[in-house]
């Protein structure tokens, strides 16, 4: 089967959504921990998470047109702080569940069940059931003119997480602890390693 840009178009919008967002393939399913200027806090799903770099550490995430209500978006504008909250599988429903439109005020935290905790490292809340938290400052953000989405860029404030997945050479094992992944919208996964290699360098014949 092949589609082309003018097929893609024609299909109907949920399908179409369903179908790109998809193709993407499996991403990191992270947690956004914010809180608002009013004291509300609120915890959203995404799955857009981005390596920008190590010195300084970047961290980039994707969100959707502010056409509707976005209080992710706008909590992190407003105090340029957030939290990124990785779990385990175990916990996957209640992670989609915060991809629900719920009234502005209303805490996810207490709508799905997960506990929020806080640290002197962000005003922002954390998963306390997280396998890894992080503490993000807001650096800057990019408009994407082509389709209104916004690019959330920040650096890494302060990282939680069990020594035993970090290995000698500082590589994070989060297949170790069964963080949880997503493809698409909708779809959630436990990541299976299939082995490390090393740094590839041109071979000689």
């Amino acid at each position: 089967m092949i589609f082309n840009q003018e097929t893609l178009n024609q299909l109907e919008q949920r399908y179409r959504t369903s179908f790109i967002n998809s193709l993407a393939g499996f991403r990191q399913a992270v947690l956004v921990g914010t809180k608002s200027t009013e004291g509300n806090s609120n915890l959203a799903i995404f799955n857009s998470l981005i390596h920008l770099g190590a010195n300084p550490a970047l961290f980039g995430l994707m969100s959707r047109p502010d056409t509707v209500q976005r209080d992710t978006l706008q909590n992190i504008l407003d105090t340029k702080e957030y939290t990124l909250n990785y779990v385990q599988a175990v916990h996957y429903e209640k992670a989609h569940q915060t991809s629900a439109r719920y009234d502005k005020g209303v805490s996810e935290f207490e709508k799905v069940g997960f506990k929020e905790t806080y640290n002197h490292s962000s005003l922002a809340p954390f998963v306390h059931e997280a396998i890894v938290k992080i503490a993000m400052h807001l650096e800057q953000t990019i408009p994407i003119e082509l389709n209104g989405t916004v690019l959330i860029i920040g650096s890494i404030m302060q990282v939680e997480i069990d020594a035993s997945f970090i290995g000698p050479d500082g590589y994070v094992a989060l297949s170790d602890a069964e963080v949880l992944i997503s493809q698409g919208l909708d779809a959630y996964f436990v990541p299976k390693p299939i082995g490390r290699l090393p740094y590839a360098k041109p071979t000689i014949k």
